[in-house]
């Protein structure tokens, strides 16, 4: 199965009222290939593939596509930018951040339902996401030391 194919640029770009552009789907593309990318390295690996697409460009796709809840947009601390990736509506997953090189892979909830974690006390709040950073130092960093 392809990227294109896993994904459903497309058919996910009209669903949330999108125009469908080269541009878009390539970035989906790029994102679902490369997750944890920031926007110069989506640019970066788009810019030999697709003539006149400018980093501002990008940043506005990621923008657009965050919006639409298609991307989400990752802070994570001592990250040089905020990082993306292809967001699917039924996963619920955490980071796991390597404090040496930065590496970032995707954890699995840590326990229960989505959304994983729950407050001593919600003020009265609804709670719809909760985020957890793993900090960490990889084993090839390990290594190095």
């Amino acid at each position: 199965m392809t990227v294109a194919t896993e994904h459903h640029a497309p058919e996910r770009l009209r669903a949330a009222g999108l125009r469908v552009t080269v541009q878009r789907v390539a970035v989906i593309e790029t994102l679902a290939a490369r997750p944890h990318a920031s926007a110069e390295s989506v640019f970066s690996s788009l810019r030999d593939r697709l003539s006149g697409v400018a980093l501002p460009t990008v940043h506005g796709i990621l923008g657009d596509l965050t919006g639409a809840g298609i991307v989400r947009r990752v802070s994570l601390p001592d990250a040089a930018s905020a990082l993306y990736e292809v967001q699917d509506e039924f996963d619920n997953h955490h980071h796991l951040q390597c404090v040496e090189c930065g590496r970032v892979e995707d954890v699995a909830c840590a326990v229960g339902e989505a959304p994983c974690l729950h407050p001593s006390h919600d003020h009265g709040m609804r709670i719809i996401e909760a985020s957890v950073t793993y900090r960490a130092i990889c084993s090839d960093c390990e290594r190095k030391k």
